[in-house]
């Protein structure tokens, strides 16, 4: 787990979230949490993806 947060404080944050932000409105905020961790995923890979073929194009270049 990240951050090394075991269940009880997965839990803890997650009442804690409940309280202040109710019911309605914590799966809206799940949803667009889960949205914006996988666009930061799909634009990392894709970084790290041109620079690899970045790198290869150089590696070609120089031989």
């Amino acid at each position: 787990m990240p951050f090394n947060i075991g269940w009880t404080g997965i839990l803890l944050i997650a009442l804690v979230g409940l309280l202040i932000f109710g019911p309605k409105k914590l799966p809206q905020l799940g949803k667009a949490f889960g949205t914006t961790i996988r666009e930061f995923r799909t634009s990392t890979k894709e970084l790290v993806e041109s620079d690899q073929e970045d790198g290869d194009v150089k590696k070609d270049a120089r031989h």
